[in-house]
């Protein structure tokens, strides 16, 4: 029991000690980088608001989500705070800026975090199609993955040809050195990622693992998290110059031998440093290889960050 307690004060106090950490740099570096000030007239429109012709897809700074379909995951008051990632629908998301959506599957097509599920994925698909057919011009990554310790879906690959086959932007690269003009009226880049069934290949309808890289770190260390983010994203090669998508998560996430396990309190240690992790991106040099920026909780702040560095890249400013 003793050591017990010894190991969870120890653990508090690195906890508190970094976000002491994240919120000093915070202080002495402020949240100030080309295009901060933007704010887009019209987040469900971004895109065009930039326009179509200038905005090449390698420019673009996506703001994303993290488990981005587990709003109504669990049960609520029990489960669900150990799992629910986003508190918006999918649609509300989507209009709200976001443009990548991380959605994970089981076997049985439904939506699934871990252990818990949700709705079914037909639930997902009808809130990507609602917001497409809404607007005209935007661009979504749409990741699809099946959930670890799970099995694919049986015919997965030809059930979201069917449903999104209009949208779906095929596997080629160059697509990243394209402008959203020249993709329209195609919409979505549909990245596939099953467990054991053959991954996608080029000319195809879809994306496989390779187009869509990150470097996850599983822990609830802010500045541990932040680092590492930085880090990462330095050891890769320029936006311009990449063939695949590389993704930061601005997200902490519970661990099983920390009395704190729910999400929201865990991942907002981090979540207020959006702003400062691109300033830091620019001090460190490697601003030019941020593309997928994602968090948890998505809100209107974290959305107008992405867009402004993005605006900032489309006038050349950075």
């Amino acid at each position: 029991m003793g050591s017990l307690f010894s190991k969870q004060f120890e653990r508090r106090k690195n906890i508190k000690a970094e976000k002491k950490t994240l919120c000093d740099l915070n202080e002495n570096c402020g949240e100030s980088y080309p295009g901060s000030d933007y704010r887009p007239a019209d987040r469900k429109n971004w895109m065009a608001g930039l326009g179509v012709d200038k905005v090449y897809i390698n420019k673009i700074v996506w703001p994303g989500t993290h488990d981005s379909a587990t709003n109504k995951i669990g049960i609520p008051f029990i489960t669900r705070p150990f799992a629910q990632c986003q508190s918006l629908s999918v649609y509300q998301q989507l209009v709200k800026g976001t443009r990548v959506l991380d959605i994970r599957v089981n076997e049985n097509r439904r939506v699934c975090h871990g252990v818990l599920t949700t709705y079914g994925i037909d639930v997902v698909i009808g809130d990507i199609k609602k917001f497409l057919s809404e607007t005209q011009s935007e661009v979504i990554i749409l990741e699809i993955r099946t959930e670890f310790g799970h099995q694919d879906p049986p015919e997965f690959e030809k059930y979201l040809e069917e449903q999104l086959g209009e949208y779906l932007i095929h596997q080629d690269e160059h697509v990243f050195g394209k402008t959203i003009a020249e993709l329209l009226p195609k919409r979505i880049i549909c990245v596939w990622k099953p467990n054991k069934s053959p991954r996608p290949q080029s000319g195809s309808p879809f994306w496989n693992v390779g187009h869509l890289k990150d470097n996850w770190i599983d822990t609830d260390l802010p500045s541990t998290k932040f680092d590492s983010n930085l880090k990462h994203l330095s050891e890769q090669p320029p936006a311009s110059s990449r063939k695949f998508f590389y993704r930061v998560e601005n997200t902490v996430t519970p661990q099983p031998d920390n009395p704190i396990v729910c999400v929201k309190p865990v991942t907002n240690r981090i979540h207020g440093y959006a702003r400062l992790f691109i300033t830091q991106c620019f001090t460190k040099g490697c601003a030019d290889r941020l593309q997928i920026f994602s968090t948890d909780f998505i809100d209107e702040d974290f959305v107008d960050a992405c867009v402004g560095l993005t605006q900032a890249r489309v006038e050349g400013a950075c």
